[in-house]
């Protein structure tokens, strides 16, 4: 009740989207009443795609396709999508139009799964997924955010491309950074290993490396929009990378 009357009194609702929302932060202000909508859209669908209802909020999805919205999965599981709200494509780049746009269907390079009940649920970038050296696909943006939500985590990337299992580059909090290696790397594996606990084989995180200095703007491992550039990481990182194999 304090939280409440500390956000005005009368809040019954906030709206979430851009960036995932962590459950734990979801299930707390459900717990006082106050629901967390989070939803998916995209400029290029003006841009609301799904929300969630206020009367049935699930809080590890993006809700459900709003009523002016058509929405599929192709077979490679990216969300495709159809409506009058999408655009007409982009000014004066006929190329990426026709790739984005195909039979009146929006390609939102965004990958994701349908429950029963018709919620969404985002599992990753279709440019991003991780192909293994057995052929297998893994998404990394549910494992990193998964990652990044451990206290002593800040971020965090995935590796594992033409790899046999998952490494990461990890950027410790301030607290795990100010102490010496050895207990760094002590209490980040203990961070792998509880999180790999609800991971399947494929998805467990089996080595990392600790980044030399967070991913920011600055240093070119950051877009404007704060998503990680993962090629600069890559390339930074890839001797000391492929000597984890």
């Amino acid at each position: 009740a304090k939280v409440r009357q500390r956000l005005g009194g009368r809040l019954r609702y906030f709206c979430s989207g851009g960036a995932p929302l962590n459950p734990d932060i979801g299930r707390f202000f459900l717990a006082i009443g106050v629901g967390i909508l989070q939803g998916y859209g995209q400029t290029e669908a003006s841009p609301v795609i799904s929300l969630n209802p206020p009367d049935d909020i699930r809080i590890s999805t993006v809700g459900i396709p709003v009523s002016s919205v058509d929405l599929m999965l192709d077979d490679d599981g990216q969300i495709l999508i159809r409506g009058d709200m999408v655009m007409k494509g982009y000014w004066n780049k006929p190329d990426e139009t026709a790739e984005t746009i195909q039979d009146g269907w929006l390609h939102t390079g965004d990958i994701g799964q349908i429950d029963d009940d018709g919620y969404l649920m985002i599992t990753g970038r279709k440019k991003e997924i991780i192909v293994n050296s057995g052929g297998d696909n893994i998404a990394p943006a549910r494992l990193e955010a998964m990652l990044c939500i451990h206290a002593d985590i800040e971020q965090a990337m995935l590796t594992g491309d033409k790899r046999p299992w998952l490494a990461a580059v990890i950027v410790p909090s301030s607290e795990i950074n100010a102490l010496p290696k050895a207990e760094q790397h002590k209490r980040l594996k203990m961070a792998c290993d509880s999180i790999n606990a609800n991971l399947s084989k494929l998805e467990k995180i089996r080595r990392f490396i600790i980044a030399d200095e967070p991913f920011t703007i600055d240093n070119g491992e950051m877009t404007p929009t704060l998503k990680v550039r993962r090629h600069v990481v890559m390339k930074r990182y890839a001797k000391t990378l492929d000597e984890l194999y």
